[in-house]
């Protein structure tokens, strides 16, 4: 049974205050045609777990300029001077988390792990309020597993079934956050019969797709 719906359909399932993950680096990788349906329903209170929160006015950002987002969760915000504003306002809370163990976190959170043992950030803020475990000899922050409701994945192509692979960067958040929401939305460049992407180069399987989106509409 396909699995493509339009824009409007897939992002209707998401309430506000919703848990979101992105993928994505810098807007690279992350759904375009799903972020700006957030803004044209507008969906508020939401928490976005994402690598960043790219610029003013490109993917992520834009939820940002709009102030539909009540928490981030992210490795950095520097080049987004409009989250800072608000983080310094108040208006927004930012947890900070080191770039590879987010990506671990979020990978824990797919493979129903509790968290992960890192030694990143002994010895700074980030340990602040975090349980510690020594393993032989060394000590290692308990990081807890992130999950989300929604996951908004940007893939290369999707068959009907709901297959996706992945181009280049894109690859980096994508994978591993269609595996740790309870529902995943991907945004597809291209929406391709069965069988035309070859097994063996499916990256994130039907199973763990909810809706597909196409990324733009054509005509003729």
């Amino acid at each position: 049974m396909s699995k493509v719906r339009t824009v409007e359909e897939a992002v209707a399932r998401i309430p506000d205050g919703a848990i979101l993950m992105i993928g994505g680096f810098m807007g690279v990788g992350t759904p375009p045609r799903l972020i700006d349906e957030l803004l044209r329903q507008g969906k508020r209170g939401l928490t976005v777990i994402a690598n960043d929160t790219a610029r003013p006015g490109v993917g992520i950002g834009k939820l940002i300029d709009a102030k539909a987002v009540r928490k981030v969760i992210a490795s950095h915000i520097g080049t987004n001077p409009e989250t800072q504003r608000q983080m310094m306002a108040g208006e927004i809370e930012v947890e900070l988390v080191p770039q590879g163990t987010l990506a671990e976190r979020v990978r824990a959170g797919g493979f129903g792990l509790g968290g992960i043992l890192t030694p990143t950030g002994i010895g700074t803020v980030v340990e602040e309020g975090k349980q510690k475990i020594e393993v032989d000899g060394t000590v290692f922050l308990v990081e807890t597993a992130l999950k989300a409701d929604f996951a908004l994945i940007a893939a290369k192509h999707a068959d009907y079934l709901g297959n996706l692979d992945y181009a280049l960067t894109a690859r980096n958040f994508n994978p591993l956050m269609a595996m740790a929401a309870g529902t995943v939305i991907a945004e597809a460049e291209d929406i391709v019969p069965v069988g035309v992407i070859p097994p063996d180069a499916v990256v994130t399987p039907n199973v763990l797709v909810d809706c597909i989106v196409a990324k733009e509409v054509r005509h003729g």
